[in-house]
């Protein structure tokens, strides 16, 4: 498995995409006991999968601070000793999402003693990445690939690829990049950025932005649907006497509308039918047609809507962007070209930060006259 090569920019991806068998066909195929690690939300989406290839879950541990006599989805709850000693030889699928050094150098141990798997499966939508998807849209994937800026870029979009359809986490280990040098090579901010930033949580990405400003900017408007998240957002605000600074309590869309949502623990809220009503806005709204120099958006699978609903700033203005593609299957390819057709003048960079499954992979886009 080749995963730090430089894919040549004219190739196409039908013939560097070597992982054609998705980790579902090879759990199936597995002789070996299947371990799932984790509970919640992700688990119950693997065991789903599980259900439709016909694949046997042998059992669940979590981690030992997690494991108080606790059962889920009929299975008792172990500690990873107890499995190590019932049995041998067995294969582990993660089932949660890591996004902190620790936890990912733990599973990067734990991938080195044991086979790990860690399933792709979506945070929004349905479907799953294999290599069939990957044909069924391989206009697209092609054209973004051969329209990616650089070469980091192509080797990022291969590895993610590679990883969606395997399950692999080297793929994710060869092309994780520190934020950093998403700052000083890509976005290069300024003490006079207009930053919109579309799910804002506790003002984590406004944190860093000033550490790469000394603390200037121009003007931010930050956006954040949760209830919960919306009042450490404005407590950071108030702790850290900012001005100039609006926050909106309300979720980012293509019009100004009211629309159904419901919270989730951490620092999601999703659509769904059976939600709240609350505000939806516009960055075009928002902006009133003042100019905006970086737009962020992590709307947990809505930024197809919150770009339609920033077309005449990314039009007119031309802010560089940052935005997630990992929340639906076909963010990867199509965010990139709604961006490029929305603006043909942006540069397009793809990289991913610390996090296993790919999430934290995001499309950057810088116009030229930047």
């Amino acid at each position: 498995m080749n995963v730090t090569a430089l894919p040549p920019k004219g190739a196409g991806l039908e013939s560097l995409i070597t992982e054609k068998k998705s980790c579902w066909e090879r759990l199936k195929a597995e002789k070996r006991p299947i371990f799932i690690y984790g509970m919640g939300d992700g688990a119950l989406k693997i065991m789903a999968v599980f259900r439709k290839y016909g694949i046997a879950v042998a059992g669940v541990f979590a981690s030992d601070e997690f494991v108080r006599g606790h059962s889920f989805a009929g299975y008792r709850v172990h500690k990873l000793s107890e499995v190590e000693e019932m049995v041998d030889d067995f294969v582990i699928v993660l089932a949660f999402a890591a996004g902190y050094p620790e936890l990912v150098d733990y599973i990067r141990t734990l991938s080195r003693k044991h086979t790990l798997y860690v399933p792709d499966v979506p945070v929004i939508g349905t479907g799953l990445f294999t290599y069939e998807y990957c044909l069924e849209h391989l206009n697209e994937l092609n054209e973004v690939y051969r329209s990616l800026a650089d070469d980091e870029s192509r080797r990022v979009y291969l590895n993610i690829i590679q990883f969606k359809i395997s399950g692999n986490i080297r793929y994710l280990d060869a092309v994780t990049e520190d934020p950093e040098n998403l700052y000083r090579q890509i976005l290069k901010p300024t003490r006079n950025e207009t930053f919109v930033d579309l799910g804002a949580y506790n003002g984590d990405t406004i944190r860093e932005l000033l550490d790469h400003t000394n603390g200037k900017y121009f003007a931010i408007h930050a956006v954040e649907p949760d209830k919960k998240n919306f009042k450490k957002l404005l407590a950071y605000i108030e702790e850290s006497g900012m001005k100039h600074c609006s926050a909106y309590e309300c979720a980012a869309w293509s019009v100004d509308t009211e629309l159904p949502f419901s919270s989730k623990t951490g620092r999601n809220s999703v659509l769904s039918p059976d939600g709240n009503l609350m505000p939806a806005r516009s960055v075009d709204s928002i902006l009133q047609k003042q100019p905006a120099t970086l737009l962020k958006m992590d709307v947990e699978g809505f930024e197809r809507e919150a770009l339609w609903g920033a077309s005449h700033t990314i039009i007119r203005h031309a802010p560089k962007l940052v935005v997630a593609i990992y929340h639906r299957n076909e963010d990867i390819f199509e965010l990139p070209l709604l961006v490029k057709r929305l603006n043909p003048n942006y540069q397009l960079y793809i990289r991913h930060r610390l996090y296993i499954p790919a999430w934290e992979t995001n499309l950057y886009a810088v116009a030229e006259q930047n």
